[in-house]
């Protein structure tokens, strides 16, 4: 619900910078640095092969101009939804601020380094749960994980817990990227960035 504007925007929206990668990075220091539950909480969205769509909660694990990162198992409902049309939209939503960050664009695979490292500095029962649930898929019960996670347990007893090989990173290009700033009367301000073919983004304001 809009109940005014935030902090002095990022963006002059009348002005608008020619980049939309720093207007990012400062909303969503500003979303850090209150008490937003999960700044980096973000709705990702995709598309089927049949044409279903379906939506879920990821967590931004990186942000740069080749695009928002994310991480998970690539056997999973997104997973396979991501193989059969490798284009997906994300949405963060900073409601302290009256803000919302919409993000479309194709998605590519973070390379086996890249998720190795971020692998690598996840907790230990957070990388052995990675190999004990066959994510998406039917399980009896509770109690079924819970033994499947103590077996894993076991076998990486000294730690050593690699990347399984069905989970890694994905990356979604800025193609589009519209920023939204909340109004208390409902006149909020838009600004969305589309990508050229040489690059350069075209700035164009919306009507809320």
């Amino acid at each position: 619900m809009s109940t005014g504007h935030g902090p002095t925007p990022a963006i002059d929206f009348d002005h608008p910078p020619a980049d939309p990668v720093p207007v990012f990075e400062q909303w969503f220091a500003e979303a850090q640095r209150l008490p937003t539950p999960n700044p980096n909480a973000m709705t990702l969205a995709t598309v089927d092969a049949d044409g279903s769509p379906s939506a879920r909660i990821v967590l931004l694990r990186g942000f740069s101009a080749e695009g928002a990162r994310f991480f998970t198992n690539r056997q999973s409902r997104k997973g396979r939804a991501l193989a059969a049309n490798a284009r997906a939209a994300l949405l963060f939503h900073w409601d302290l601020l009256d803000r919302q960050v919409r993000i479309e664009g194709r998605v590519t695979l973070a390379g086996d380094a890249e998720s190795d490292e971020y692998f690598a500095q996840r907790p230990v029962d957070s990388r052995v749960n990675a190999w004990a649930s066959d994510q998406s898929e039917p399980v009896a019960s509770r109690a079924e994980l819970e033994r499947r996670a103590a077996e894993l347990t076991a076998r990486f007893a000294s730690g050593d817990v690699p990347r399984p090989p069905h989970w890694g990173g994905y990356r979604v290009s800025l193609d589009r990227i519209e920023f939204w700033q909340g109004d208390k009367y409902r006149l909020h301000d838009r600004i969305v960035y589309t990508r050229e073919a040489n690059g350069a983004y075209a700035v164009t304001r919306l009507c809320p």
